[in-house]
């Protein structure tokens, strides 16, 4: 089938094709409802119950996708998002400063419409652990290895600026050289090409085996989703949006539910406010006691039930939430 010709009319939803997120997004998509069938080697994919066309794209393109209204929708890192938009400031203040053009509003881009709450991670600055350099400011002048050409510039631009500004000089010119790497950035130091480093870190393990230590956080990111400023299928995209928080909800949060005597449900919902307010109703015969249902943090659940049992609540039951949205 040529899936091509199956496009029209449809939501282009980019999805990261490999790596830490793609496991995790597919999960939230499996939870959403959205029902797809991957063919193997296939980069598209036609969603079966909605018009949607999911889209397999390196995380690090697919904000350039979205930005640039290619794609509608696009789930990726706060970093590649970051580094983006780094790209485009720094372009179009290149073509500013040479009278080129001038910088539009509408111009496009891409906007986040929510963190997804995983694939948390850091853009740090690292350094040999058994090196001189203690401070960022240690490495103006040095190189630096970074697949995050865009970023490690603003960074080490503002960290010249501050020195200059102390120093009472000015430059116009980076004097920090950065190199851009695509991969094993973190060998970089050991093999004599860069004095320190600019990656992601997530569990520190492979950092600490390479030799390293973070000095600094130049950002922090977990997987959102991003939305081109002009996207099409607008109903699609809100209806999708919807799903995804659903889904996102139902993962952070547990069903509480208790019975409780009238005279302490003051007490008792304090303890479970909600997400906006309880369910209260009467139990039937028995005017002096209700049953009560909220929405519960599902980290908090063990001390909520504790202290929900000291104010009198019996009949405690913890139960799983549906999709909500």
């Amino acid at each position: 089938m040529d899936l091509v010709n199956h496009l029209e009319g449809r939501l282009l939803f980019a999805v990261p094709k490999k790596g830490r997120l793609l496991q995790a997004a597919l999960n939230l998509l499996e939870g959403a409802d959205i029902q797809f069938r991957r063919e193997n080697r296939l980069d598209i994919a036609l969603v079966k119950n909605l018009p949607i066309a999911l889209v397999f794209l390196p995380a690090a393109d697919i904000p350039t996708f979205v930005g640039e209204g290619r794609v509608s929708l696009g789930i990726t890192g706060r970093d590649t998002v970051a580094e983006h938009e780094a790209v485009v400031m720094a372009l179009r203040k290149e073509q500013a400063e040479s009278g080129k053009s001038t910088p539009q509003e509408d111009e496009g881009g891409c906007v986040e419409v929510m963190d997804l709450g995983f694939g948390s991670c850091k853009l740090q600055v690292q350094v040999p652990e058994k090196g001189s350099y203690v401070k960022p400011s240690d490495l103006i002048g040095k190189n630096i290895g970074t697949s995050f050409v865009h970023l490690a510039e603003e960074y080490f631009a503002t960290l010249e600026a501050e020195a200059d500004a102390a120093n009472g000089t000015k430059s116009k010119k980076l004097k920090t050289k950065i190199i851009e790497l695509s991969g094993s950035v973190e060998a970089a130091c050991a093999l004599g090409v860069a004095d320190g480093i600019v990656d992601l870190v997530e569990s520190g393990e492979t950092m600490k085996a390479a030799g390293l230590k973070a000095i600094d956080t130049v950002v922090s990111s977990t997987a959102v989703l991003i939305k081109s400023k002009n996207p099409t299928n607008i109903d699609t995209v809100e209806l999708v949006a919807a799903r995804i928080k659903g889904v996102i909800a139902a993962q952070k949060h547990i069903l509480c539910q208790y019975n409780v005597e009238r005279s302490k449900l003051a007490a008792a919902t304090k303890i479970t406010p909600g997400k906006r307010a309880p369910t209260v109703n009467a139990l039937e015969g028995d005017g002096e006691w209700v049953a009560v249902s909220s929405m519960v943090e599902r980290k908090k659940i063990a001390t909520v039930m504790d202290e929900l049992t000291e104010v009198g609540a019996q009949d405690i039951l913890v139960l799983e939430i549906a999709n909500t949205r």
